[in-house]
């Protein structure tokens, strides 16, 4: 039960994640999303793309935690922690 309601709390960091990466995209890009992430790839700001979608895990993981749901706020802050070494991995490499 604990691992499902972590793996649960992932998934909608994940989702989140990438959420505010499109509302990110679409409110301030004049450029639709697949040129928006061409031009990140290529001028080498995908990693802060990444990063401003991140911000948008405060909802979720607030939200948890409000509702004493621990584990799956862990999940949460378990899918900031994956968006942070896809950061890091990316400028590495």
């Amino acid at each position: 039960m604990i691992k499902q309601n972590i793996i649960i709390g992932f998934l909608v960091g994940l989702a989140f994640n990438i959420g505010g990466i499109l509302l990110y995209i679409l409110l301030f890009s004049e450029a639709g999303v697949d040129t928006t992430f061409q031009d990140a790839i290529k001028n080498d700001y995908l990693g802060k793309l990444i990063a401003l979608g991140a911000v948008l895990n405060f909802l979720p993981f607030f939200v948890f935690i409000r509702k004493k749901q621990v584990y799956h706020a862990r999940g949460v802050l378990l899918a900031c922690l994956v968006a942070a070494i896809a950061i890091a991995s990316y400028k590495i490499f």
